[in-house]
């Protein structure tokens, strides 16, 4: 999939499942407008003038620049057009009453507008008149496409119905995004209850298809996606037992029912009548759909590997995964110079960790460390709700400190809010990762970090400040926020994302907090590292898994020998690299390359280097392949040293 839409608050789960990377090309693939929000809900957003000068009439750049923004603001509404599950999440309400089409044919269409989007850009502007802000926009539209193109020749390498796909994100959607302010809202909602047979059934036709292909997921992908659709399908109207809790689902609707009775903008002879409906709908074409899907992995299964196998064991596996390194990495770097980044990393992350060892007075070896802070009961919360509770308010009390001292190292800052939330018991799972849910463009919605508290014992307390700030402040949160409220580019800027320049800036993040004065306790310092080693390991597990052919073992006897995480995180993380080929590199690629952005900027520029200046720089463009932000911190170096690196 070309580093597109970013469906706020699925990318977490999804780009390291498939559904994100395959399964919603139909308007990925249409390029690379988006995967958040921006300056404003698209209800506010008004239709832009037919643009039929050619490109020779104009010699300014800044007046070529006004004219191609608008022609790229165009072309983001016809995408918009492809997805009415993006609309929503940016605050609009047009097509409210449907998901997207997730046909083969659709993805046909979307791919070819993107063909043809190109050839206008370069038939009606001139590349060579344009700012440098301007040739970044064509750029970044340009190299979609690229990235687009080549990933059609892996269209049914997706692994759909599997942990945390469509199966889960439906619900996920209607409860999060799908807001009821009115009667319209409700209907359209229930309009999209039903919708769920539609788009679930075209999905499975998709999956049906990649099967034949001889693409099949590791069994235990299968039983996670059995065991979503048994909590999504569990509880009350699903089992026809009013004395059982409510399904997440049920608890949704019925609570935004009730809300509108509440307010009396529907009466009570209206408010019985919705309740009905919603829940025909749900025991109905609701629970049919969730049954096929059942039906079809139960028979699927039979056909997987009883051991999980990276992608090389699937058809032209090896090429697939050249592909995916690149485009997760958005650098040009094989799978065994990956794999030798993370012996490196992983060794002289070993030896900052002996440090921190010493330091605490630990007489064992490593090995005895890892396990000391793996087992100790003082580095973990109760679990139970009074567990949870001093764990969400130590989370606040960092983020306070934080935020305190963010002015110090960064000009453009954040409006959104962030808050910090369990995530919902039908999706909740043990040991899975956390994860960020941005709000909207307006601050109408806050940005959400989500924890999975299912089992208090996957979460360290020595790991709380390293995981805030990377999917909190400065990390995610902010990152994000500043990308969808940028004012000054095309507004597909706003949306862009590739997996190193977001998930690179949230470990890039973490490695920042420390100089901004974080992690003062040495167990909290060893989280941090602990945080860093796992990405390094990730270099190494991922490669393994998919270029060296590695088996489950194998992946976790070495994470395990150079990792304090907890078992059942280790095995949920590498059970995610293998329905995830190379996602998981893009984390430290990218980190590492902010690392060497900065050292450039500092060794170039040295007592005129600003902190604050050259975050803004690095973030002050949204979210770009990272070849890309070196050339925009190169410019900014020349710049200011008046013209010469």
């Amino acid at each position: 999939m070309a580093p597109c839409f970013y469906i706020s608050g699925w990318y977490k789960l999804n780009t390291k499942n498939f559904f994100i990377v395959v399964v919603l090309m139909t308007f990925l693939l249409a390029g690379c407008s988006g995967e958040e929000s921006n300056d404003g809900t698209l209800n506010e957003v008004t239709s832009q003038p037919v643009i039929d000068s050619p490109a020779s009439d104009f010699v300014d750049s800044n007046t070529e620049n006004v004219r191609l923004n608008l022609w790229f603001d165009q072309k983001f509404e016809e995408q918009l057009d492809f997805s009415p599950e993006f609309r929503t999440r940016l605050g609009d309400k047009t097509d409210y009453d449907r998901f997207n089409d997730y046909t083969a044919a659709q993805q046909d269409k979307v791919l070819q507008w993107r063909r043809d989007s190109v050839a206008e850009l370069e038939s009606e502007f001139d590349y060579n008149v344009l700012t440098e802000d301007g040739k970044l926009s064509w750029d970044m539209w340009v190299y979609s496409l690229d990235q687009a193109e080549r990933g059609v020749a892996f269209r049914n390498h997706g692994y759909i119905f599997g942990r945390g796909g469509p199966h889960t994100q439906f619900p996920t959607f209607l409860i999060n995004y799908h807001r009821v302010d009115d009667k319209q809202d409700l209907d359209a909602y229930l309009s999209r209850l039903r919708d769920i047979d539609r788009a679930i059934g075209e999905l499975l036709d998709r999956a049906k298809v990649t099967s034949a292909s001889g693409v099949r997921q590791p069994g235990f992908a299968y039983e996670f996606a059995v065991t979503e659709i048994g909590r999504v399908t569990s509880g009350v109207p699903f089992n026809n037992n009013d004395t059982t809790p409510n399904s997440a689902l049920w608890a949704d609707i019925k609570g935004k029912i009730d809300n509108l009775l509440a307010t009396d903008l529907i009466a009570e002879e209206e408010a019985q009548s919705y309740y009905q409906a919603a829940r025909d709908i749900l025991s109905g074409e609701v629970l049919a759909a969730y049954n096929k899907v059942l039906a079809w992995l139960e028979e699927d299964k039979q056909f997987s590997s009883s051991e999980p196998q990276g992608v090389w064991a699937l058809p032209n596996g090896e090429d697939f995964y050249n592909y995916r390194l690149s485009l997760m990495t958005t650098l040009d770097y094989n799978a065994e110079e990956i794999h030798e980044i993370g012996l490196s990393e992983v060794a002289r992350l070993r030896g900052e960790m002996e440090k921190i060892k010493t330091a605490v007075g630990f007489e064992d070896d490593l090995q005895e460390f890892f396990s000391f802070m793996r087992e100790s009961e003082q580095f973990y919360y109760s679990n139970d709700d009074d567990g949870r509770s001093a764990y969400l308010e130590n989370n606040y009390a960092y983020l306070d400190f934080i935020n305190a001292k963010i002015p110090e190292y960064f000009g453009r800052l954040p409006k959104a809010d962030l808050e910090i939330r369990r995530v919902e018991p039908y999706r909740e799972q043990p040991g899975a990762a956390q994860h960020y849910m941005s709000g909207t463009p307006d601050g109408s919605r806050p940005g959400v970090y989500y924890s999975h508290m299912i089992d208090m014992a996957n979460l360290p307390i020595y790991q709380i400040e390293d995981v805030l700030y990377h999917e909190g402040i400065p990390g995610h949160h902010m990152q994000i926020s500043i990308q969808q409220e940028l004012t000054d580019v095309p507004r597909f800027r706003t949306q862009y994302r590739t997996t190193a320049y977001t998930e690179g800036w949230g470990l890039y993040a973490e490695w920042l907090a420390k100089e901004m004065g974080g992690f003062e306790d040495p167990y909290s310092d060893f989280g941090r590292l602990s945080g860093e080693m796992w990405r390094a390991i990730r270099l190494v597990v991922d490669t393994g898994i998919h270029a060296k052919r590695w088996s489950l073992d194998q992946a976790v006897d070495f994470f395990q020998q150079n990792s304090s995480q907890p078992e059942g995180t280790i095995l949920s993380e590498i059970q995610r690299y293998f329905t995830g080929p190379g996602q998981a590199t893009a984390y430290k690629m990218g980190m590492i390359k902010f690392q060497e952005f900065r050292q450039l900027a500092e060794e170039q520029m040295d007592d005129s280097f600003n902190i604050r200046e050259f975050h803004d720089v690095v973030l002050g463009a949204g979210a770009l392949p990272m070849p890309m932000v070196e050339a925009r911190v190169q410019r900014w170096i020349a710049d200011k040293l008046g013209g010469e690196l």
